[in-house]
This record gives C-alpha cells, sequence and structure tokens, in this order.
C-alpha cells in the first residue's frame, strides 16, 4: 500500500542569474514498511526533498500526500499537528535538548502532543537502540553515534508511520554509522514504519529495501 508519493514537486531558490532550481518536477512513491534510500551527491536537492517529504517546507509547484492526504492542503496549525503525529525526524546534527535527559528527549515530542509518553515503549526502544543506560545522561555525556541513537529513539517515541532521515550517519565512522542503520532498520520493522533516508554515501545506501 502506497504511504508516501510526490508529484511534480519543484522548488527554485533565488531570481535571474542567481536562480537554483533544487528540484525540478520530482515524483516518487514509497509503499508501507518499505526503507528507502535516496542518493544523490551533496547540493543536488536531497535535504530540500526531504523537507518537502515532510512538511518542514513548502514546494513552489507539486503535491505531497501522506496516506492519501494532501499534506499542503492543510493550513498551518493543522499541518504542524499532522506532521508531529505522522511523521518521525532524524537529523544529522541530532538536535538533542542539552539540559534535558536521553529519556526527556525522547520523551519530548509525545509530551508536545498532549500525550502520556508510554515509559515501557520508550524503554524497549532505548534497549533496542542499545542506550537504556544511558536513558538518565544529558547529551552532553553520550558519544556522537549514542547521541544519534537517542535521535533515532526520539523519532521512534511517538509511533509515526513514516520516519524520515537526513544523512543520519553522516558525522559517523563506518562501524558505527553501520550499527545505528542495522538498529533503525530494526526499529523500524518492529513498529512498522515506512522509512526514507537521504545520503551521499552508495555503501549506506545499500541497506536499504529500495534506492
Amino acid at each position: 500500500m502506497e504511504v508516501l508519493k510526490a508529484v511534480n514537486l519543484t522548488k527554485i531558490y533565488g531570481k535571474g542569474e542567481n536562480q537554483v532550481r533544487a528540484l525540478d518536477g520530482v515524483s516518487l512513491s514509497v509503499e508501507q514498511g518499505q526503507f528507502a534510500a535516496v542518493v544523490g551527491t551533496s547540493g543536488s536537492g536531497k535535504s530540500t526533498l526531504l523537507h518537502m517529504l515532510g512538511g518542514l517546507d513548502r514546494p513552489d509547484k507539486g503535491k505531497v500526500y501522506v496516506d492519501g492526504k494532501d499534506i499542503f492542503s492543510l493550513k498551518e496549525e493543522a499541518l504542524t499537528i499532522f506532521r508531529r503525529r505522522k511523521i518521525g525526524f532524524v537529523f544529522q546534527s541530532y538536535n538533542l535538548v542539552p539540559v534535558l535527559s536521553v529519556y526527556e528527549n525522547v520523551a519530548l515530542p509525545v509530551e508536545l502532543d498532549g500525550k502520556k509518553a508510554d515509559r515501557a515503549f520508550i524503554e524497549e526502544i532505548l534497549d533496542t537502540l542499545g542506550i537504556l543506560q544511558k536513558a538518565r545522561s544529558l547529551p552532553g555525556q553520550l558519544s556522537g553515534g549514542q547521541q544519534q541513537r537517542a535521535a533515532i529513539a526520539r523519532a521512534l517515541a511517538s509511533r509515526p508511520s513514516i520516519l524520515l532521515c537526513d544523512e543520519p550517519t553522516g558525522n559517523l565512522d563506518s562501524r558505527t554509522s553501520q550499527d545505528v542503520l542495522g538498529l533503525l532498520k530494526l526499529s523500524g520493522q518492529k513498529v512498522g514504519q515506512t522509512i526514507v533516508m537521504i545520503t551521499h554515501n552508495e555503501e549506506i545506501a545499500q541497506m536499504a529495501d529500495r534506492i
């Protein structure tokens, strides 16, 4: 079943001689539960595409459908709520809140939605990702690989149907990258999520179901 669909996405930055076509009529479709990798060199428009798929930025032309719903037909507040409930994001820069513990960071998106965090479920995710023993630690006390695992746990905590990953292993060494991606895939399978990951690394992309 198709869960994510982009139709003719176009995004242009700047004007005249400074005009850059970041996206030029991009279309794609991703099935439920699929792990898809989008591969391209730096500056080829991958992050722009991911931001459009997640509703973080609006295209100049084109549409994005999540579970058959045209997300850009929603008003800004409704889009924010829809995004928070349906889509999890994992960024290269982790974006963890430095004054909150790992557990508090992971529970934050759920609590922002006015819900009570499921402690047992969060601890299960942390355990799967190998950082349960770091639940009370602050982000500054973790290695890069542990911080990225915490960021993945946060994205999984609200059980979003889609996980969008922007170069999730860009700051990690190759062995940690393989570990983190393997755990990401395992977690996604356990929760039945669809994963779209952008990367410039062909080797990393080979771990996906589809490129």
